[in-house]
């Protein structure tokens, strides 16, 4: 059988030939004789595997030398509770709600503190950005917590918040390295890699080295402290090996093909034959106010719930898989990340012409 187009939003699709790579090294990684499923982490292969992811993803993304670089698990809804855990000095922060998942972390960071919510897109179902020129910032904030591109809306920060000094916080789950980003404007910088860089099970923190301290509550738990990871250099327990190794394959692919220059532009004429489509559609129209659309996540519909039902099953069985949006939302949802090729958002543009012409 050969391979389909997935549009999945997460697990998704990762590069062909970091498949065909990893599939090659299975049985034997280099010649250890052995698969990195099997592999100890504490092996001087495998720490050259971590070692080289990382020195990979600092290369690409130009991170300061003053930033740590962790790989760990519980994916980004873990961190929706380290976060406050560990930055809350004070005992208070702000949250800018875009989406479920930033609206998910200010509710977890109520248990450990005062999370103002102090700008939401929710009076329309999440369809815009706010504008976040002049926000009412709170003077006690430790920090300002977005999330950057919102999975299941299909929106992005074309231009970040102005914190007012204050320490920006974003979860960037959906849009890691998608486009060039300067590290510097942010003191935590995370996702879970399972949309853009690599299997389930990693998430990649990037934190500025002042907020890594041991001053956290005393019931955080060990595991939950940046400090116990940093120190560890993201090896105090068994790490999710595996899913390293596939991101670290990823990075390297990323470099092949230009860095994140190359990637963004690549990105942009790929969602630009999506977004002019729905533009020009009889049938389709896209759900996200212009300016904020992401270029990763693109959600459509065709205004009747029976017809889209229709269009999801046609799709599935023409080789277009994982098109229907989010329960929340309904509709149907295109994710083109890094790894989707051209050809797969041609090719859906094709069959949705063919599908309008057929149905109107």
């Amino acid at each position: 059988m050969s391979r389909v187009y997935n549009f999945s939003a997460g697990p998704a699709v990762l590069p062909e030939e970091v498949l065909k790579e990893a599939a090659a090294e299975m049985l034997d990684y280099k010649g250890t004789g052995m698969s990195v499923m099997e592999m100890s982490h504490r092996s001087k292969a495998y720490q050259e595997i971590i070692e080289t992811a990382e020195a990979d993803l600092r290369e690409l993304m130009n991170i300061p030398d003053n930033y740590k670089v962790l790989f760990l698990q519980g994916g980004a809804s873990q961190q929706f509770a380290m976060i406050p855990m560990n930055l809350m000095k004070n005992g208070e922060a702000d949250y800018i709600v875009t989406g479920q998942w930033a609206k998910k972390a200010w509710q977890e960071a109520q248990k450990y503190g005062k999370a103002n919510k102090i700008a939401s897109s929710e009076d329309k179902t999440f369809s815009y950005i706010p504008d976040c020129s002049d926000l009412p910032i709170s003077e006690n904030a430790d920090y300002v917590y977005i999330c950057e591109n919102n999975t299941i809306y299909g929106t992005k920060y074309k231009k970040l918040p102005n914190t007012k000094g204050k320490v920006l916080v974003a979860d960037v789950s959906s849009c890691f390295l998608s486009e060039p980003v300067d590290v510097t404007k942010y003191g935590v910088i995370y996702g879970g890699v399972q949309k853009n860089i690599g299997p389930a099970g990693v998430v990649i923190v990037i934190i500025r080295e002042d907020l890594i301290t041991d001053d956290v509550p005393e019931y955080t738990p060990t595991m939950l402290k940046y400090k116990t990871h940093a120190d560890a250099a993201s090896l105090y327990n068994t790490p999710p090996a595996y899913g390293i190794y596939i991101c670290g394959k990823v990075f390297q692919w990323l470099k092949r093909q230009g860095g994140l220059a190359a990637m963004k532009e690549r990105n942009e004429k790929k969602a630009k034959i999506l977004y002019d489509y729905l533009d020009e559609s009889r049938l389709f129209k896209g759900t996200v106010e212009k300016k904020d659309r992401s270029l990763m996540n693109v959600p459509f519909v065709t205004g009747n719930p029976e017809m889209d039902a229709k269009f999801v099953k046609e799709a599935k069985a023409a080789g277009f898989e994982n098109l229907k949006g989010h329960r929340t939302v309904g509709g149907m949802r295109a994710s083109i990340y890094n790894a989707m090729p051209i050809e797969g958002v041609e090719a859906l543009v094709a069959f949705m012409k063919k599908f309008e012409e057929e149905n109107l």
